[in-house]
């Protein structure tokens, strides 16, 4: 008798970003730590921006969240997270703080048909004057491309990055260097999404290339430094090549309201006309202090 084709593998996966210990949402990581728990993603994905200002007590704070999670996660470096009071550890040694989640940094995760594939986008230092801009140096793409094509046929992948590799629609030019040359080979490869962080509000928007298009994914903020919409996370759903985004957050704000339609220049709460902003809109006049 025949027999029906098998269902096709869902694959969940939770992106987080900018959590910024030290500037925490607390009531937010509550929440999202009780989700994850209760409803058992197969991975998280977190693009960065663990801490505020890379102090001991943030990073110790978010190894310990982080551990306590119990599911396969997957940490990229953001340049919050890079030493700023100590130059000679931020040249020298400037992963030591990660120690607690050495094994989580820039990691891999495998599930059936995809997996999850890091691209480095902080520098410690860069020949210009803001080293918090995103550089993909060409070490760090021949080594992702080689992890990408290492891949069983027939495997999609997501690459996690911290900073958006192209801006649209903003006054900076070039902000992530070497970003456009990064997709364009992304382009050429079984790449379902580039993930990042960075800029606290989230979105969904497809870049075209010289190779043709990449979907480009980015989660908003954890902390109390949001833009222009609440703290939230994505839940992404993988079915065959289909990757379907969900904004989650306290406010129940839909997904569409939550996204932006340009990649703001830096993570900053919009302060000019025409930056890019939510339909939400709800920008706060100031950051809140760092202490």
């Amino acid at each position: 008798m025949p027999t029906d084709p098998p269902a096709p593998t869902v694959t969940r996966i939770f992106h987080l970003s900018d959590i910024h210990f030290g500037l925490q949402d607390q009531r937010a990581l509550d929440w999202v730590a009780e989700r994850i728990v209760a409803e058992q993603p197969d991975a998280v994905a977190i693009t960065g921006d663990l801490t505020m200002r890379a102090r001991h007590r943030e990073f110790t704070a978010a190894c310990e969240w982080i551990l306590g999670l119990e599911l396969p996660v997957t940490v990229e470096v953001g340049n919050h997270d890079l030493p700023y009071f100590n130059l000679a550890e931020r040249f020298l040694d400037p992963y030591r703080r990660f120690r607690g989640i050495e094994a989580l940094v820039e990691r891999e995760i495998d599930m059936p048909g995809v997996a999850i594939v890091p691209l480095k986008t902080t520098a410690r230092a860069q020949w210009r004057l803001n080293w918090s801009k995103g550089w993909v140096t060409p070490a760090a793409l021949d080594k992702t491309l080689a992890a990408i094509d290492a891949l069983p046929s027939g495997t999609r992948a997501l690459v996690t990055v911290h900073h958006p590799l192209v801006e649209a629609g903003t006054k900076g030019n070039a902000l992530t260097r070497g970003g456009e040359k990064a997709l364009a080979e992304l382009a050429r490869r079984n790449v379902l999404a580039v993930l990042s962080g960075h800029v606290h509000d989230p979105f969904d928007i497809t870049h075209q290339t010289a190779n043709g298009p990449v979907r480009m994914i980015g989660a908003g903020t954890l902390s109390q430094r949001v833009r222009s919409t609440p703290p939230s996370f994505n839940e992404l759903t993988l079915s065959r090549d289909m990757v379907t985004v969900r904004v989650r957050n306290l406010e129940h704000v839909t997904t569409h309201d939550m996204q932006i339609d340009d990649i703001p220049a830096n993570a900053k709460p919009p302060r000019l006309e025409g930056e890019p902003v939510a339909p939400v809109g709800a920008v706060p006049e100031v950051d809140p202090p760092v202490y």
